[in-house]
């Protein structure tokens, strides 16, 4: 046993508290740079350390393990990778395959540190390194925050772009953590915000009161939080007032119009409908009352008809009153004729002729 004496005061001390000193600073510790918070971007990479020294009375088997802590206490802790007889285990969080791994290929010199690759937001959390020789145990707390950077930042217009009115540029990104903050410039011109402008970087208005043509431009805006940013531009034409009482009374006069083009020519359908209609209903009229009409040759026929039966009707005591005409020797040079002229018989040489009415009988 070694024992020292102090000069001063002459009193003695047992050597053996220097050796549980000695002991203490020899067992194994982490080394990492005290970094316990972490921001990164989203799709960035991040290496977490763990790095740690060994000491000669560590004769166990070392152990390395990641784990992730829940936020909520009642849920257990999730291991993420592990290092343990000489061997990596990374199949333990699904959500990570694939996106995880040791820094060094070989943990045992000392570096256990972690890389993540593809951070996702979901990875936010809080991350434990426990390094493991027996009889030494140390480990290490540090806190990932994977932040979104803005994008798809659109720009907008509100209110109506006249003279003398209140016009107001809108600017939000439809992705991005908080708290995102949002910047208007112009870029246009003097590149100077109007003077009557207010500008709101929580909500990415600006106001343009009393607008003149003076502040028509180009107007960009820029939307950033910690991890980038992200921009886009829109275009502002301030215009005299229009004349809303002309285009009123353009609009009611050419409702008008049309609604009488539209009269006239409802008017002019329904009209010839009812012509055709009329002019069907007379083509396929048939009276009753009227009998059908006669051809001319039943009426011909009917005439001499009727004609024939007065003559039938009349007896040799009804003729006494009409005389009759005595024959007369036709000569016979009557009878020839002269070669390419037709036979003619005259009537009066071959009967006699009474008329009886308008009919004339042989």
């Amino acid at each position: 046993m070694i024992t020292t004496q102090d000069k001063g005061n002459g009193e003695q001390h047992d050597g053996s508290e220097g050796n549980t000193a000695k002991s203490l600073t020899r067992s194994l510790s982490i080394t990492s740079a005290d970094q316990s918070m972490f921001e990164k971007a989203q799709g960035e990479k991040v290496t977490l350390p763990c790095t740690f020294v060994l000491s000669e009375e560590d004769e166990g088997p070392l152990d390395i393990e990641w784990v992730l802590i829940p936020a909520d206490n009642q849920k257990k802790e999730q291991i993420i990778i592990m290092y343990a007889v000489d061997r990596i285990y990374n199949h333990y969080y699904a959500a990570m395959t694939g996106r995880m791994q040791f820094t060094s290929s070989d943990p045992r010199s000392g570096d256990g540190s972690l890389d993540i690759l593809n951070l996702k937001s979901a990875d936010t959390g809080t991350y434990q390194c426990k390094v493991k020789k027996a009889p030494g145990v140390q480990s290490q707390k540090i806190q990932l925050t994977v932040l979104v950077k803005p994008a798809r930042t659109k720009c907008s217009v509100e209110g109506s772009q006249e003279i003398g009115k209140d016009v107001t540029l809108k600017c939000a990104s439809q992705e991005g953590s908080p708290l995102l903050s949002y910047d208007w410039r112009r870029v246009s011109g003097t590149q100077e915000l109007p003077a009557t402008s207010t500008l709101n970087r929580n909500t990415g208005e600006l106001l343009l009161k009393n607008a003149s043509q003076e502040y028509s431009g180009v107007y960009s805006c820029v939307a950033s939080n910690r991890v980038g940013a992200d921009e886009c531009s829109i275009e502002l034409n301030v215009t005299p007032p229009i004349n809303t009482a002309g285009i009123i009374a353009g609009a009611i006069v050419g409702t008008l119009l049309g609604l009488s083009l539209l009269a006239f020519l409802v008017f002019c359908c329904c009209k010839k409908h009812r012509e055709k209609k009329y002019e069907k209903e007379v083509h396929h009229d048939i009276r009753e009352d009227v009998p059908p009409p006669k051809s001319r040759s039943s009426t011909a026929r009917s005439y001499i008809g009727s004609n024939r039966s007065s003559l039938g009707s009349m007896s040799p005591s009804n003729m006494e009153g009409y005389t009759k005409t005595p024959y007369s020797q036709v000569p016979s040079e009557d009878f020839e004729r002269t070669s390419g002229q037709n036979q003619t018989f005259p009537s009066s040489k071959y009967g006699i002729a009474h008329k009886i009415g308008d009919i004339t009988v042989v």
